[in-house]
Order: structure tokens, then C-alpha cells, then sequence
């Protein structure tokens, strides 16, 4: 009888929790506009193919994503980069790490993919890695942003980290990365709660560079005030997940507690550390600390600043989303508001897997899985078919400019033009205007710390960082170039 129970409890394992008794299965596509998902797919005809997961626990959203967070650290490739250090207008040290193409590009031209990763995560991350790896190996440049506070190496030189809908940072990286490689392509990407950001910057009302061309997000959440409701829920063992992102964001807070709890920001917040560290959730840490930082009188109004969902229909270049339905972290009932947005937008693509967790995506094999995932490999495959045909010059000429340095009249603060210390590495061919003024933001107007601004200051030398420069003025852009035939937390 002993031996039967265990029998049955193996069962129940393999088939209720691993899900073994499932098959390969075809993405489904959302899109609106047919032409453009028939020429999309004819440049991208692997995403047609059946994603094969690992036999033995690969249907499992939960095994999928403990091993990408985890267990894969122990298989990650070594990536050598340059990290370049930039200063915001508020006082903020935003660094990114830049890597060059290892092959050649199939499509002629310059391209660059600028990766957004999730929350808490860095150009360290393992699957960050593998991405920039093999984006190197088939011809691409990769910019990785590392999030204000994750990398202990990089100080905290203001009252803030990184938050979950804050694109100055990114915006800052975009625009350095073209004043080095002003003919480039940009394909920006972002996973997790980096896709909110990406996909929040491709919409927002600010001036964007004409070299961003498309987007692509990974299993990001659309919609902040919903996503931390369900995951405050145990189905799906969700209460789990939130408990460890909140422990993960403490204790990043913690690393800089001296610099983010100055008497004069707890004074103003009117907050303590213990109260802080006290949270047991991410919404109870955002209520206490972080809607306060960013000038929120409540939650609610927070997360809808920080949420992406608005700004979806005003996305005017060619955009791919991906999700699985069994993302422990992302609830499957997210994931309407992306269907809706591709079914009414004539550049989106939605790409639904049903197996993958949260950007784990491991496929092949029995017990031990391919070196690569589903996922790093339709990263290059949708990129190259976004890219397709944006190799023929067509970059608008930036305004020369006959000053030195320009007042921001939106922000009310001087920038300054300095040399970058890398200047001789990657010389300026051209000029960036400083008459161009870019627009505030909805919603993000009360930040009190500054860090709505996308702009960067002359560079503190005092400050104990590594060696940067500031990111000049963007002049505004009207035109996009789409694709030919146009009508989603600790990882």
C-alpha cells in the first residue's frame, strides 16, 4: 500500500505539476493589419515553428522561471563591453554597457538593439547576457541599460533608484548611443518590467530620435495597478513571486541607504528607513516610499503614471509583444490589454505562447535544454525582420548648433555641452541642436526629484563615479520609417 501512495504522488508530480502529459504547441498571432503579419512572418518564418520546450520540466511556467532566475546562472556566456556614465539633470549616475557586432550584419547598414532589462536586473543578468551574446554573433551593436541601484560597483549619486515607468534613464541611453553612431537603427527591446518602460518611451509624448525604427517587449505586465493586485493573490503561488521581488528591491534600497535617505528627502517625504523596510508587499513599499519620491498623492495615480496601457495607442513604429499564458508573474488575465491594442493598432504584433514562464523559454532536450532559448533566438529573428530594409540611409539631419550650451525652458535648467572622456574612441561627426525643448510628461510633472527630465547636466568630476559625460539635446522628430507593407520583476 506504502509503495502505491508513492506511485501516486510521482503521478500527480509529473502530471499536475511538471504537466509532462502536454505537447509542443504554435505561437498565436494578434494582429490587425494582415499584410503586415503575412510580411512579418515571411521575414520571421520561425516564429511559425512549434516552440519545443525541455521534455522533463519545460511545461512547467513555475520550473521555467525558478531556472532562468537561478539555476542558469551556472551556463552563462562571458560578454566584454565598454560602460559608458552618464549625469542627469537631477544629480542621478545612469550607465549603460555597450557592445559591439562580432559578424557582420546580413542587412546593410548600422543597427543597434538598446535593451531595457527587468526589474532589478543589469547588464550582468544572465539572460541579458545571452541575449547581447548572440545579438553580437549575427551583427548587431547592443546598449544594455543598468538600472539606477543594481550594480554595486556603480554608486548611487542621488535620492533615487530606478522605477517601474521612469524612461528618463533609457531616454538618456537612446540619445548618447545616437550622438556616437548617428546613422544607426535602433531597435529598442525590454523584458519584464523593462517592455513596460520600452513600450512606455515608444508612446510617451516626449522627442524621440528618428533612428528608433521598432520595438519588441517580453512578458511585461501592461498594467501596473492590475498586475500588483493579482499578484498580491495565491493562485499560481503569485504571493510568492511578490515576496521575493519585494525583498529584492529592499535590499537594493538598503545597499544605498545612506544616499536615498538623506535627513532633508525624509524630512520632506515625512518617512522613515524602518518604515520601509518594514513592507511586506511591493504595493505597501510603493505606498510608504516610492509614489511619495515620485510626488504621487496615491497609489492608484501612481501606478497609471508608471503603466504603459495608455500610451499603446500612440506607438507609431512597427511593435512585437510576446507573452506565455503560464507566466507565474504575469497572469494570463493581463494580456487582454495587449490583444486589444494589437487587434486596433496596424503596427502591433502580439506573439502568445502557452508554455515559457516569466522569460525562461528553455527549449529542447529531455533533462538538460539547449544553450539557447526560444526566446534569444526570436529576439534576433523578429529584430531582423523589423529591420529589414531600414539599411538605406534616411537619417534626418540633426541642427547645428551655434551655442555652446541652451536653457531647457521645460525644466528650467542650463545644459551644458562637455566632451566625453571615450570622444576619441567614438568621434562626433555631428552636432545635436540646443534649441529643441522637449515636452513634459503627463503625469510625471510632480516628480519631485527631477527625473522626469530625460536631459543630462555637465558632468560632477567630483563625484565618485566612473568617468562620464553629458547627453546633448535632441531635436524634434516628426517622420517614422516602418516596416515595408505597414497599414513582462526579479529575473
Amino acid at each position: 500500500m506504502f509503495y502505491l501512495v508513492i506511485v501516486a504522488i510521482i503521478f500527480i508530480v509529473l502530471f499536475k505539476i511538471l504537466n509532462v502529459n502536454n505537447s509542443a504547441e504554435k505561437s498565436i498571432f494578434y494582429c490587425k493589419n494582415q499584410k503586415f503579419l503575412d510580411e512579418f512572418l515571411k521575414r520571421a518564418p520561425e516564429l511559425e515553428l512549434p516552440y519545443v520546450p525541455t521534455r522533463f520540466w519545460g511545461f512547467s511556467g513555475h520550473i521555467q522561471t525558478i531556472i532562468q532566475g537561478v539555476i542558469s546562472r551556472l551556463h552563462c556566456p562571458l560578454v566584454n563591453g565598454h560602460r559608458v556614465s552618464l549625469r542627469l539633470t537631477d544629480g542621478a549616475t545612469v550607465t549603460y554597457d555597450l557592445y559591439h557586432a562580432i559578424e557582420s550584419h546580413p542587412e546593410p547598414g548600422d543597427f543597434t538593439l538598446a535593451i531595457c532589462p527587468g526589474i532589478g536586473n543589469n547588464s550582468e543578468s544572465v539572460y541579458i547576457r545571452r541575449v547581447v551574446y548572440n545579438a553580437q554573433l549575427n551583427g548587431y551593436r547592443v546598449c544594455v541599460l543598468n538600472h539606477i541601484g543594481t550594480l554595486a560597483t556603480v554608486p548611487v549619486t542621488s535620492p533615487r533608484i530606478f522605477m517601474y515607468g521612469n524612461t528618463a534613464d533609457y531616454a538618456a541611453m537612446i540619445k548618447d548611443v545616437v550622438r556616437r553612431f548617428p546613422t544607426t537603427r535602433i531597435v529598442s527591446i525590454g523584458f519584464s518590467m523593462g517592455g513596460n518602460l520600452i513600450t512606455k518611451y515608444l508612446g510617451e509624448p516626449r522627442v524621440k530620435p528618428s533612428n528608433v525604427v521598432a520595438g519588441l517587449s517580453v512578458c511585461q505586465g501592461y498594467d501596473a495597478k492590475k498586475t500588483m493586485k493579482l499578484l498580491l493573490e495565491w493562485k499560481g503561488f503569485r504571493r510568492l513571486y511578490i515576496y521575493a521581488m519585494t525583498e529584492n528591491l529592499k535590499s537594493i534600497i538598503r545597499r544605498w541607504n545612506s544616499a536615498l535617505f538623506t535627513e532633508e528627502v525624509k524630512k520632506k517625504l515625512g518617512i522613515t528607513e524602518r518604515q520601509v523596510y518594514s513592507s511586506a508587499t511591493l504595493l505597501e513599499l510603493d505606498d510608504i516610499y516610492t509614489r511619495r519620491l515620485a510626488g504621487f498623492n496615491n497609489l492608484s495615480d501612481f501606478y497609471n503614471a508608471m503603466s504603459c496601457k495608455p500610451h499603446l495607442p500612440n506607438i507609431k513604429v512597427p511593435m512585437v509583444f510576446i507573452n506565455s499564458l503560464d507566466d507565474p508573474v504575469v497572469p494570463a488575465e493581463l494580456l487582454e490589454v495587449v490583444r486589444d491594442a494589437s487587434l486596433n493598432n496596424p503596427n502591433m504584433i502580439f506573439v502568445e505562447q502557452k508554455f515559457g514562464g516569466h522569460l525562461g523559454f528553455y527549449e529542447g532536450g529531455f533533462f538538460y535544454s539547449n544553450p539557447l532559448t526560444w526566446q534569444d533566438r526570436m529576439v534576433i529573428h523578429i529584430a531582423n525582420a523589423l529591420v529589414a530594409d531600414e539599411g538605406k540611409p534616411n537619417i534626418e539631419t540633426w541642427e547645428e548648433s551655434k551655442a555652446e550650451e541652451g536653457t531647457d525652458l521645460a525644466l528650467g535648467v542650463t545644459v551644458h555641452r562637455v566632451e566625453s572622456s571615450e570622444s576619441e574612441e567614438f568621434p562626433l561627426k555631428k552636432k545635436w541642436g540646443s534649441k529643441a525643448v522637449a515636452p513634459r510628461l503627463a503625469n510625471i510633472d510632480c516628480f519631485h526629484t527631477g527625473i522626469s527630465s530625460d536631459e543630462a547636466s555637465s558632468v560632477d568630476t567630483s563625484a565618485p563615479s566612473t568617468p562620464g559625460h553629458n547627453t546633448p539635446h535632441n531635436t524634434p522628430t516628426l517622420s517614422r520609417r516602418l516596416v515595408q507593407g505597414l497599414n513582462i520583476f526579479p529575473n
